[in-house]
């Protein structure tokens, strides 16, 4: 129950976050909004690049197998990040020599802290399984944040107004985390080995740059169609890319952000491979069979959806693309999240870095062959990204192999018949085949749900007692 209301904590953060956009847009002047949007975008970014490696670090070896690790590895993440912060703090002094008024560097840094902070602690508490902990502060932070951005704004509907209330929102934050999170029992009582900081600095500066490799992917992709096509050519693929991407991190993310510190401890304390072989297979399903799931449901309802929500001018470039862009999502959401696993078990550094370049690089490969091939066309560059993506996808399964797993088949078929039920639908709608929409709808849908049968039946099983 308790990792159900956290997978929930997701879903609601998302939401507030895409209404307080909404509210924001429309309270705002349209300079003070862009203003703010950049803001918000250059504090995510500063948050990102100062404690991601941190982030990343605190993943794979926090807590550890015992008390006494979990206290070594709190003791060089505070200090980690207590450094992080300061780099925070100097790049927003620096800002101030190109033109940044004073004011706003100082609140820009302070927010870059606050989250990227914030958001080490709450990683922190999901490794250390406190689901319940995780799930009060996740959606407090959420809410916390837009009550005080809203203040901001409503006081004074400036950009300056509306950021420090957001500033106010991430104190307000602090002391609740600091209250809710206080446990005198466990203060750190071992000295700061350099070593283990320079575990946590390699593995998570490499584990970073695989994310920064695959955020790069898209981007050049967008960069490859925008040049080949105009922007005005472009926009239905861009737009394509923006929407479709977005449930796949959304739902196999918080999956994964659930279920990997399980992952983490069975690996690290257990010396029955059976036992993480078993609970590896199921980590697996469970992610491929919500990813498939999730394509099945874009293709379903993909018609409809776009006729009410698409505009009319961007509609025939959208559709066109949507396809091949619905598979890239799938597959690289596979090769982000599932399959390096093993590898970041293993703390096979060369392999994850590997593993994104080839993600990045076969799939605007393809989408330059497919260029090549058959000219400046939107599908056949879609096309042609998404078979790279393909191949990307093939070589991270091969890399799967670095640890045994035992994947139970079942929800996994289901899930796939689901996918191909509504994606053959799909293709047999046309602009106005209501009858196949529906068949889409509804054999993906009882595929959908048989799979998630086999899924619940499957975490309902009993585990082997751990030795």
């Amino acid at each position: 129950m308790a990792k159900i209301i956290a997978l929930g904590a997701y879903f609601y953060q998302a939401v507030i976050a895409f209404g307080l956009l909404i509210i924001v847009a429309h309270w705002l002047a349209p300079a003070d909004y862009a203003s703010y949007s950049l803001f918000v975008s250059i504090c995510q970014f500063a948050a990102i690049a100062a404690f991601e490696w941190v982030r990343f670090a605190c993943t794979r070896f926090y807590p550890g197998p015992d008390a006494d690790s979990e206290a070594a590895e709190r003791r060089t993440i505070l200090v980690e990040a207590t450094v992080c912060a300061a780099l925070c703090l100097a790049a927003a002094s620096i800002a101030v020599f190109f033109g940044v008024p004073p004011v706003v560097a100082l609140v820009g840094g302070l927010v870059s802290i606050a989250q990227g902070g914030s958001d080490l602690h709450l990683t922190m508490l999901r490794f250390r399984q406190d689901f319940r902990a995780f799930s009060v502060l996740q959606g407090s932070r959420a809410t916390i944040l837009a009550v005080g951005t809203l203040a901001g704004a409503l006081a004074s509907p400036t950009f300056l107004s509306t950021v420090t209330g957001l500033l106010a929102g991430y104190a307000a934050y602090g002391l609740l985390a600091s209250v809710l999170s206080r446990n005198p029992a466990a203060r750190p009582t071992v000295a700061l080995e350099t070593a283990r900081f320079r575990k946590h600095l390699v593995y998570g500066s490499v584990s970073a740059g695989a994310a920064t490799a695959a955020m790069f992917a898209p981007l050049a992709l967008k960069t490859l169609l925008t040049s080949v096509l105009g922007a005005r050519g472009a926009a239905g693929a861009l737009l394509a890319l923006d929407l479709l991407q977005r449930p796949f991190v959304l739902i196999v993310s918080a999956l994964q952000a659930i279920q990997y510190p399980e992952i983490v401890a069975a690996h690290d304390r257990t010396d029955n491979r059976a036992d993480l072989a078993r609970t590896l297979g199921q980590y697996y399903a469970l992610l491929a069979s919500f990813a498939l799931m999730m394509a099945a449901g874009i293709f379903a309802v993909l018609l409809p959806v776009t006729w009410v929500v698409i505009s009319p001018d961007l509609q025939q470039g959208f559709l066109a693309t949507a396809p091949a862009i619905i598979l890239i999502s799938l597959a690289r959401t596979l090769t982000q999240i599932m399959l390096p696993t093993p590898l970041h078990l293993k703390q096979r550094l060369a392999l994850i870095l590997l593993l994104a370049v080839i993600d990045c690089l076969l799939l605007n490969l393809g989408a330059l062959a497919a260029l090549v091939v058959a000219g400046p066309i939107d599908t056949a560059l879609a096309t042609g990204g998404a078979i790279g993506a393909v191949l990307a996808t093939a070589f991270g399964l091969r890399l799967m192999a670095v640890l045994p797993f035992d994947l139970p088949w079942p929800p996994v078929l289901l899930a796939a018949a689901g996918l191909a039920t509504a994606g053959f639908a799909f293709a047999l709608a046309g602009e106005t085949s209501y009858l196949a929409i529906g068949a889409g709808i509804l054999g993906g849908g009882v595929l959908c749900l048989l799979a998630l049968n086999q899924l619940r039946l499957m975490m309902r099983a009993p585990k082997l007692a751990a030795p």
